[in-house]
């Protein structure tokens, strides 16, 4: 997600496939979560984030692999995070891009915390479930970030903000897609001149300014998105509403497949109207596969 592809960049899938080839071995002997985090599709994407230089790229996975190994990403379970999460400030969207990539809606306005760790931990578990949740052969997602009437009273501080994209940028390379800042005001332009500052280059070509009633904005969303599903905050014509009991449902049952996915056993929770996450028929494990090849 975060180095710019350069020159030498490989672009024969046979050099590609040598190159992953290599690193796996490099890796050694893997097992349990690490072997199924390890699946060619993620070699690849650390691969390409450190241009294609093996030892780089295994430097890289193997950071990962101890922070998934005491952060333990896979294991963050809704009801941990659901109160970060009441007023929609995050939220899966029920419809994908062009590129049939998960798309993340995020409304800074609707900050309802101030404990950096629960923020921090909301956004990965819904890092998590979006990676659980794209299609197969998709390894991206896209970010729409409303900023009307955002201030300054509700953004995140700045060491919040580094940490989130030093998590970003070390555990989960080549996952953003596109991240389109809709309607930013000037003084957002400002804060982010400071947060680019973190960012590498490769990624801030990503992050996109889109400003309503501009045609270049128009253009550009309407190339990446259906008007008929984007919703009217972001230029389409779709109605945005956050139903947090519903959404939580969404995620009791994710929880279920993502516990089966990395072979966890999972706990009962209770949860409202009487709803269990376990009550859920788990899909069969090759239908979850996609998830991290």
């Amino acid at each position: 997600m975060f180095k710019r592809r350069n020159a030498h960049q490989l672009d024969d899938d046979s050099q590609q496939d040598n190159k992953v080839s290599k690193l796996r071995s490099a890796l050694g002997p893997l097992s349990g979560h690490s072997l199924v985090f390890c699946s060619d599709a993620s070699l690849r994407r650390y691969l390409d984030a450190r241009n294609w230089n093996v030892e780089k790229a295994k430097k890289m996975i193997e950071e990962t692999i101890r922070w998934r190994s005491t952060y333990k990403p896979h294991e963050i379970r809704w009801h941990q995070v659901a109160h970060e999460g009441e007023t929609g400030k995050v939220s899966r969207a029920s419809f994908h891009d062009r590129q049939g990539r998960v798309v993340l809606i995020m409304r800074p306005t609707m900050q309802n915390s101030t404990s950096a760790e629960g923020n921090i931990r909301h956004l990965v578990y819904l890092l998590e479930n979006a990676i659980l949740n794209l299609p197969r052969g998709q390894e991206q997602m896209s970010w729409l970030i409303d900023f009307t009437g955002w201030s300054m009273a509700a953004n995140v501080p700045m060491k919040t903000t580094r940490d989130i994209v030093y998590i970003l940028q070390n555990h989960y390379p080549e996952r953003l897609g596109m991240a389109f800042l809709y309607n930013p005001p000037r003084l957002f332009q400002v804060v982010y001149k400071a947060i680019k500052y973190f960012l590498d280059p490769r990624t801030a070509q990503k992050v996109k300014f889109v400003y309503p009633k501009d045609k270049t904005s128009d253009e550009l969303m309407t190339s990446h998105f259906d008007v008929e599903n984007l919703p009217k905050e972001f230029g389409g014509k779709a109605t945005l509403e956050y139903d947090h009991e519903e959404f939580s449902r969404q995620m009791y049952e994710d929880d279920v497949k993502t516990a089966k996915y990395w072979g966890l056993e999972e706990k009962q929770y209770p949860k409202p109207n009487g709803f269990c996450a376990t009550d859920v028929v788990p899909e069969p494990a090759s239908s979850l596969a996609s998830a991290a090849s």
